[in-house]
């Protein structure tokens, strides 16, 4: 899983840097297949349920789960891009919010607030907690902020299945669920939101948007649970 995890990193840096105005999604979605697929490993998404792609690219006031297409990129949007890929069997599975060129301070903000929470989350992720102890960290910094977390989506044990028990919400009571145990392998991945947390998803039966339109921002890294603490593997 850290090889796997490896090359979703180097997938995501290599997205940083094309991310700009004019470029389309489409574009960025051929270049991390090619890049996935010249490491020796396979995308995860693509196929996966039918989803076409594979990037999930999601823009503005899409949360998650976006669609690649000819669709070119604005100066001032902001754009989710999610990426897994299956090496020897197991996946590894990440996501970053990137700035399409300058963006407004809020728009910073909410992204900053996203990341921070992921990190804050991460934290709680070590042998001894429950696995709520995650989530509401996470919730409790970005409400904080003045933002809100989605509830409808929530991250998830991964292995040789991309999405694997337990879920793992960003939200709720301390100290409920799961202990904590070495060896436990989990994809966290704050949604925030702008606005308030309700979404919905479009007639593309994938593409979930905020339901006021306003915009969200999603972070995720796939990490282990081990003796000597917690390890990043999409990094």
């Amino acid at each position: 899983m850290r090889k796997s995890g490896r090359i979703v990193a180097e997938v995501l840096d290599g997205l940083r840097k094309l991310i700009k105005p004019g470029i389309s999604t489409l574009a960025l979605d051929q270049w991390a297949e090619k890049k996935i697929r010249d490491r020796g490993a396979i995308p995860s998404f693509k196929g996966y349920n039918g989803f076409p792609s594979t990037l999930c690219t999601s823009i503005d006031s899409q949360v998650v789960h976006g669609i690649p297409s000819d669709r070119r990129l604005q100066e001032g949007e902001i754009i989710s891009v999610d990426v897994g890929a299956v090496m020897g069997g197991w996946h590894g599975d990440a996501a970053r919010t990137y700035a399409v060129g300058d963006v407004d301070n809020e728009t910073r903000r909410l992204m900053d607030t996203t990341q921070a929470s992921l990190e804050i989350g991460l934290a709680q992720a070590k042998i001894g907690n429950r696995l709520s102890d995650i989530g509401h960290a996470i919730q409790k910094y970005v409400e904080a902020a003045g933002f809100s977390v989605v509830r409808d989506f929530v991250g998830h044990g991964i292995g040789k299945n991309l999405h694997e028990d337990p879920q793992i919400p960003n939200f709720g009571e301390p100290h409920q669920g799961v202990l904590l145990k070495h060896g436990m392998i989990m994809a966290i991945e704050p949604m925030v939101n702008a606005g308030k947390f309700p979404v919905k998803i479009l007639d593309d039966h994938w593409t979930v948007v905020t339901r006021d339109g306003k915009r969200s921002a999603h972070f995720e890294n796939t990490i282990a649970i081990l003796d000597s603490g917690m390890e990043v593997l999409t990094v």
